[in-house]
């Protein structure tokens, strides 16, 4: 659209708005009819350490929501000379998994405890060996569960169990509801009938530890929405959650609201078959899209789907790059100290860029990058660890490479399972998050880490996941009720896609397999710093 049109979609409200709750960034986009976002938002945010539990208080979250549309609604302004009155449609995403319990009084029970936790071990094991389905720490049904074994006092209270996409979803529209890919990090789903697996909830209802509560696990769980269901409609009370200004009216379509995971397929165009994706942050996923059962079940990967209801094989691993944010801000640290500004673009590249000199196995150094614990590695908690062979040169260059080829080193090894075990393989990866700004190098070392040639879409490769919603928001709108998602994302979104590949590197693949059995030999030493440390 050329200005004037732009102008006028934005004055008739015919724009969609895409709202994600990142683990490090809230982000907010606007887009017209073609696709094109027209203003952002982004707030800042850290998760916090409290209790033995990593959390976000839910205040932090509306916060943050209303920072970055409040960014978006001046960027119009200033961009366009309109105030912003009207949205048409609406969607909210967030981090899957985790645990929001809530009373009948709407009141949180307990803080919110993230995807990062990794505290429900007894509870993940005995349903995974009641359901014989792979159920991950972080799903909620496994946080519910060992709140029971706990026996923690909240319990007997709860009367609705969600996430946080599906919270604010709820706190905009009334709607206790759930896009069907955020749900399935909730509890497995049956892809036949696009709801929870029947057996397994009977299962559940029916465990001598469970059946003493006062509800049961089919009332207090969402309602699952396939993508373009309707979701309700943001009310008078959730546009004054959104825009506490007052200016934008009530009454914008709702879309289902989706994890993380769902946007970025979404984002990345791998709904269909065969079709996979990554994303890199301060976790890291892949998510292929299966065309036949997995033969067996797998601690390391779960069984989830896309927005649509397809089932997708995901690789999870909690810690990606978290340290090299960390060790970034020590480098910029010290450069302030020589008083040189660096802004963060500027600081990443530089560091990045770096690893042009790093010899291809970088250089006997090993690190393993756990802020929080690692489910793949069976690392109960984090304790971020780097080692180095004094024999060898120990450059920057190196220091670098080694800190990219950890934050692969977790998703590699569950990627490995499905390979060597059920032969699936996506046809080619499509990449997106923040350590993928740097053209060309993270994007490097995932294809030479994985073996297998991976795709960036450049014009979102940092921030893919609120435009998938904003997606998933105008898919939602009533003029599009039979068109397939896969089709509609083929057909009207992704008709010529900005994009660049790149090969795997035959010495680089040979370098990080020298690097990964350093990594695996001395799994251990982590171990062990996490006991004595």
């Amino acid at each position: 659209m050329n200005l004037v049109e732009t102008s006028e979609a934005i004055r008739t409200g015919q724009v969609s708005l895409g709202i994600e709750l990142g683990s490090t960034r809230i982000k907010a986009v606007l887009i017209t009819a073609d696709f094109n976002a027209v203003a952002t938002g982004c707030h800042v945010w850290e998760n916090r350490y409290e209790d033995g539990l990593w959390t976000y208080p839910l205040d932090e979250v509306w916060h943050g929501i209303q920072r970055s549309y409040a960014q978006i609604a001046a960027d119009v302004q200033g961009k366009y000379h309109l105030p912003l009155t009207h949205i048409s449609a609406v969607g909210v995403s967030a981090m899957m998994h985790g645990y929001l319990a809530f009373s009948a009084e709407d009141e949180l029970l307990t803080p919110f405890r993230t995807w990062r936790n990794n505290t429900t071990g007894p509870a993940a094991e005995a349903l995974t060996h009641l359901f014989r389905f792979n159920i991950p720490q972080r799903w909620s049904i496994a946080h519910l569960y060992q709140a029971i074994l706990n026996r923690e006092s909240h319990v007997p209270h709860i009367r609705f169990l969600t996430t946080l996409a599906g919270y604010v979803h709820w706190q905009l529209s009334g709607q206790k509801v759930l896009g069907i890919g955020d749900a399935s990090g909730m509890f497995p789903i049956d892809e036949a009938t696009g709801t929870y697996v029947d057996a397994f909830l009977e299962r559940f209802n029916t465990l001598d530890s469970v059946q003493p509560y006062p509800w049961s696990i089919r009332d207090i769980l969402p309602t699952v929405l396939r993508a373009g269901q309707p979701a309700g409609t943001v009310t008078e009370d959730g546009v004054r959650r959104l825009d506490p200004s007052g200016r934008l009216r009530a009454g914008s379509i709702m879309a289902p609201p989706e994890g993380d995971a769902g946007t970025g397929m979404v984002s990345t165009n791998s709904i269909r078959q065969r079709t996979g994706n990554i994303s890199v942050g301060t976790s890291a996923f892949s998510m292929i899209v299966l065309d036949q059962p997995l033969n067996n079940v797998y601690r390391d990967i779960d069984v989830v789907t896309t927005p649509s209801g397809a089932p997708v094989a995901m690789v999870h691993s909690n810690n990606c790059s978290s340290d090299i944010d960390a060790w970034a801000s020590v480098f910029k640290e010290f450069a302030e100290r020589l008083g040189v500004h660096l802004d963060t673009g500027r600081l990443y590249d530089t560091l990045f860029l770096a690893t042009a000199r790093a010899d291809r196995d970088g250089g006997g150094l090993v690190n393993y990058s756990y802020l929080s614990g690692e489910n793949i590695t069976q690392m109960s908690a984090g304790r971020p660890l780097f080692v180095r062979d004094p024999n060898r040169p120990f450059t920057l260059a190196n220091f670098i490479q080694t800190h990219l080829y950890a934050a692969f080193a977790p998703l590699k090894m569950g990627m490995d399972i499905l390979k060597a075990e059920e032969r699936v393989e996506a046809d080619v990866f499509v990449a997106q998050g923040g350590l993928l700004k740097t053209q060309g190098i993270g994007q490097q070392v995932l294809a030479n880490a994985l073996n297998t040639p991976v795709t960036v879409m450049t014009s979102t490769a940092g921030e893919g996941g609120a435009w998938g919603m904003a997606l998933l928001a105008e898919y939602a709108k009533a003029e599009r009720p039979t068109q397939d998602l896969a089709d509609f994302l083929d057909r009207e979104v992704f008709r010529n896609p900005d994009s660049v590949t790149l090969n795997p590197d035959p010495a680089g693949v040979a370098g990080y397999a020298e690097f990964m059995q350093r990594y695996r030999a001395g799994l251990p030493i982590e171990s062990m710093a996490i006991q004595c440390l």
